[in-house]
């Protein structure tokens, strides 16, 4: 793999997960009223590091083409404070894990633009 592909991999699947985690975070507020209902996560870094070793390895062993990067190991959030009826939504908690991931989807967006842009600038001379 070059590091065009590199580049472009790592961008293609941090976007993929921030997409995945925005959802499953937008979930836990919806449900933030469901009694019993149990917040979940995943663990970024990891879910991003499988998902690009998973393309290199498949290089590695002939180059055939890729299979779908897997799917998050989703995860119970720990409860910080018990509620009656069983949710462990924590609305302050939601907020915030949603509007850093967000921000971070924007970051990566930026970043593959200007990366993008630079190789135009490069191509045209």
């Amino acid at each position: 793999m070059n590091k065009l592909d590199e580049l472009l991999n790592y961008n293609h699947q941090a976007l993929n997960l921030r997409s995945q985690r925005q959802q499953v975070l937008a979930s836990n507020i919806a449900n933030a009223d469901t009694p019993g209902y149990k917040a979940r996560d995943f663990d970024f870094q990891s879910a991003l590091a499988n998902a690009i070793a998973q393309p290199a390895a498949a290089q590695a062993s002939g180059g055939a083409a890729p299979a779908p990067a897997p799917q998050p190991e989703l995860l119970y959030r720990s409860v910080l404070q018990p509620s009656v009826d069983g949710n462990t939504v924590d609305m302050d908690v939601e907020r915030a894990q949603f509007a850093e991931n967000t921000l971070h989807y924007e970051s990566n967006i930026t970043m593959l633009t200007h990366h993008i842009r630079m190789m135009l600038a490069a191509i045209r001379g």
